[in-house]
């Protein structure tokens, strides 16, 4: 007996039910050829006739029937083929003088021999049944006289064969039980067959599942691809159809806020912000430290792709590895998905020529800007600088000043003269911008506030250890090389004063004015003006002598008495013209800073003009 499950399964059906003794292939069939007579210690005795009559007791032959019906339920209990073949073999001799010789099972449209087969003769008996053609047929074996290939039949298919032998010439009853078994296997086979059809159809049933799962997560990421490039190629076509002028990163951030739902913002080099769509924009935007932006620049720098600081993913535009902005979005939730970073790196690519193609603008312009300041602070045409400062959109018909800017901890190179010129603008001075060796000079159109400047710079460059001079104003053309020397001169008072840093204007210096070197007559000439000529003018008009007056009040070290006397007129005369020269000059003689630049101007008006007017004269 084979030791499989479905023999298993068909011994301890047999020991339940107590049909197929041990010996069961002999007895069986020994019944069946005998007829119904009771085996020896069947246990059935005569019975009292008040009991009345017994059943007839079961006879051997009784038994066969049984024995199939427990071997066909064990056939059908088992799903593997090769088991119901095993088994069909073990088990033929219940059906009468039966053996089986050889068995075969079909597989993929061919027969296939089952190990069980005996290899004596196996090539001719395998010969022989694949002749057959699915027929039932004899079969040669040598050493047994009669047998038979029995075909195994489903519905649909031949399931394999059953080579019997017969030791004897089988009965009726023998034949038609061997047919049965026969047919109970080929049951047992198509159901097998079946049972495992629906197993491998569910098994690709579960694969095609799976393969359509997978396809269509394929399908939805291109579809979820062809609407980015999509969305992306709409980018690129409002980019270019943005004209330049900045209105690509406005395109860029409103793209990249609709194909990603994240507010995205466009920043310049120094941390300010350039564009911004979407929610929660800061109000007023945070102005930048320097410091820490060139590390935060300098640790994006440094990877592949965009990198999280804080809140925000950034990404460097820098086309030939120069950094001319930053492009983010700012995820609080973390949101991000590999399309994200996509969209952000294709919108930082797309945002380098933008800003490329801006900053070659600032250049040219910047370089149109620094050749006309060159040629203002050294003298230049008159209709020549109008023209060309209308080309680069500054208006040089208003009033100008000239701002010296210089820093101790930077040099005057390209770098700092951009970092003067957004300073300037930021505090919304309009200036014509270059620089020299070690300073770079502004002409602006309008007075500067005497801190803002300077504070800007100061957060700028990260260090308020810069100082700032301010020329007077100039009312010509021909005038700016002159305030060039004043705003120079005013920084370097500014430089050497106790207060180093900070900002001077040369109208404010007083006295300092004439006391560096390299003044002329001119600048003597300005200052006497500036204290004096109220009064000069006055003098003038009416035939007085109010400088006069108040140079011989000097002389004589503010004594009233001598004063007058010296002047020839009364105390009260005297007392008179102090208070007119008061009224007319705006100035307070109480006041030590005025009262010092009143008396330089006049010692000035009286001995070094007094002398020019001499040689002007001869």
């Amino acid at each position: 007996m084979a030791s499989s499950r479905a023999h298993h399964l068909y011994r301890r059906r047999c020991d339940r039910e107590r049909s197929l003794p041990r010996d069961s292939g002999g007895r069986l069939a020994m019944a069946a050829r005998r007829g119904s007579v009771p085996p020896r210690g069947s246990g059935w005795r005569p019975t009292a006739a008040r009991r009345g009559p017994r059943p007839p007791a079961p006879t051997p032959a009784d038994h066969v029937p049984h024995a199939l019906m427990t071997l066909s339920s064990a056939l059908f209990d088992t799903l593997d083929e090769g088991e119901i073949l095993s088994l069909a073999m073990d088990h033929v001799a219940a059906a009468g003088p039966y053996g089986a010789e050889a068995g075969y099972l079909t597989v993929d449209g061919a027969l296939v021999p089952s190990p069980r087969n005996g290899q004596v003769h196996a090539l001719a008996v395998d010969r022989r049944v694949r002749e057959l053609a699915g027929e039932d047929g004899p079969v040669t074996v040598p050493g047994r006289p009669r047998a038979r290939a029995l075909g195994l039949r489903g519905h649909e298919r031949l399931h394999g064969y059953l080579v019997v032998t017969s030791r004897s010439r089988p009965t009726e009853a023998e034949r038609s039980l061997l047919a049965t078994l026969v047919r109970h296997t080929a049951a047992a086979l198509s159901a097998a067959f079946a049972h495992r059809r629906r197993r491998e159809d569910a098994l690709e049933l579960h694969r095609l599942r799976e393969e359509r799962t997978a396809l269509q997560g394929q399908l939805i990421s291109v579809v979820a691809e062809l609407g980015y490039e999509r969305a992306l190629h709409a980018l690129m076509a409002d980019v270019a159809a943005s004209d330049g002028g900045g209105g690509g990163e406005e395109a860029i951030t409103r793209a990249l806020h609709g194909l990603t739902g994240l507010p995205a913002l466009v920043e310049d080099r120094f941390g300010r912000l350039r564009s911004w769509t979407g929610p929660d924009r800061p109000d007023p935007y945070p102005e930048p430290d320097p410091v820490r932006q060139d590390a935060m620049l300098y640790a994006v720098g440094r990877q592949a792709g965009p990198v999280r600081v804080k809140d925000r993913l950034v990404t460097l535009v820098r086309p030939h590895g120069e950094i001319l902005g930053v492009l983010a979005l700012v995820d609080v939730q973390r949101e991000a998905d590999d399309h994200t970073l996509r969209a952000l790196e294709d919108g930082a690519a797309s945002l380098a020529p933008e800003l490329a193609h801006l900053r070659n603008l600032a250049e040219v312009e910047s370089k149109l800007h620094r050749e006309l300041a060159d040629d203002l602070l050294t003298g230049t045409d008159e209709a020549s600088a109008y023209a060309r400062s209308e080309a680069v959109g500054h208006d040089l018909h208003r009033r100008h000043y000239v701002v010296v800017v210089q820093w101790s901890n930077r040099t005057a190179d390209g770098p700092f003269a951009q970092t003067v010129g957004r300073a300037a603008s930021a505090v919304g001075m309009h200036s014509l911008l270059t620089r020299r060796s070690d300073h770079v000079v502004l002409v602006a159109d309008d007075r500067p506030h005497a801190r803002a400047l300077y504070e800007a710079l100061a957060r700028e460059t990260g260090t308020r250890s810069g100082t700032i001079g301010v020329s007077a104003p100039c009312d010509s053309l021909a005038d700016i090389p002159h305030r060039y020397q004043e705003a120079q001169r005013a920084l370097e008072v500014r430089r050497h004063s106790h207060e180093h840093y900070g900002t001077t204007f040369f109208d404010e210096l007083g006295l300092y004015r004439i006391l560096g070197p390299g003044n002329d007559y001119r600048e003597l000439e300005t200052f006497v003006h500036e204290w004096l000529g109220q009064l000069i003018d006055y003098d003038s008009r009416h035939h007085t002598a109010m400088v006069e007056t108040l140079s011989q009040y000097f002389d004589c070290g503010g004594n009233y008495d001598e004063t007058a006397e010296s002047l020839a007129i009364h105390r009260s005369t005297l007392r008179y013209r102090l208070q007119r020269i008061r009224d007319i000059s705006g100035n307070d003689l109480a006041d030590v800073e005025d009262r010092l630049n009143l008396q330089v101007a006049t010692r000035v008006w009286k001995i070094v003009l007094g002398e020019q007017a001499g040689e002007r004269r001869r």
